[in-house]
């Protein structure tokens, strides 16, 4: 078999590339990337002292909304043992603030709280992607 040694032509695409926009597109910020902008996402990644102030921010938010859900917890749990000590010949009020009566502000106060997390984590999310 003869073999062809002529070459096979080979078309090489690639995209295309970015040009730098026009100076006066750049100082009215319509592409932040070519003015030096940096992304809050970019800055977490590599973990810069920025990205690490975001992240202290929603850490912060966060504890803020776990203290209080423990302060008001505190303040409803904490005094029944004093109550139920004043009055020790009231055992059916005690099973009754026990067991019907305490429920409903803790199902609240865990609902407020789960619904005050995913806030604080939405709007880092947003924070985030810029938008």
């Amino acid at each position: 078999m003869p073999q062809d040694h002529t070459e096979r032509r080979v078309v090489v695409t690639a995209p295309p590339r970015r040009t730098v926009p026009h100076a006066r597109l750049r100082s009215r910020g319509r592409y932040p990337q070519a003015s030096g902008y940096y992304r809050p996402r970019t800055e977490i990644d590599e973990q810069t002292t920025l990205g690490h102030a975001y992240v202290r921010s929603l850490m912060r938010t966060q504890l803020r909304a776990a203290l209080t859900v423990f302060a008001v917890l505190g303040l409803l749990v904490g005094p029944l043992p004093l109550l139920f000590a004043a009055m020790p010949d009231a055992r059916r009020l005690e099973w009754a603030v026990l067991g019907f009566g305490l429920y409903a502000p803790l199902v609240l106060l865990a609902r407020w709280y789960v619904r005050r997390a995913e806030r604080n984590e939405r709007d880092f999310v947003r924070l985030v992607e810029d938008r």
